[in-house]
């Protein structure tokens, strides 16, 4: 778990996604077994869940895809056992939260973009 700017987060290895997808990939769902992990073994944290696309395309329809994005997250950890009390919410931001400047009609790297297609636990309470 890391602290940045008061909001702490489970730490892991991105979780990224294929460009217009939102399907858990064998790299995603090692990452999300972390997540897991530390719900199963911490038995007080609380998450939210919050997902994010890259800026290609409609910002309506990224929207829509991340939230497809995130409820895929949350499905994921709940087929592994987890309770859905443990997760306060999920959320799809679409391209509102960018880490970078890849937005609209900036001209950015598939590195850039992938940066942004992205799934973030964050702690409510532990």
């Amino acid at each position: 778990m890391t602290k940045q700017d008061s909001i702490e987060k489970i730490t892991i290895n991105p979780i990224f996604f294929d460009f217009d997808k939102y399907d858990i990939t064998p790299q995603a769902a090692v990452e999300l077994d972390k997540v897991v992990y530390v719900l199963q073994n911490f038995t007080n944290v609380i998450i939210k869940i919050e997902s994010h696309t890259d800026a290609r395309g409609d910002d309506d329809y990224n929207l829509k895809l991340s939230e497809n994005r995130a409820k895929a997250t949350y499905n994921y950890i709940l087929s592994k056992g987890v309770t859905a009390n443990r997760i306060e919410s999920v959320v799809g931001y679409g391209e509102t939260r960018h880490v970078n400047n890849c937005s609209n009609d900036v001209e950015c790297s598939e590195e850039e973009h992938l940066k942004n297609r992205r799934s973030e636990f964050i702690i409510v309470s532990k």
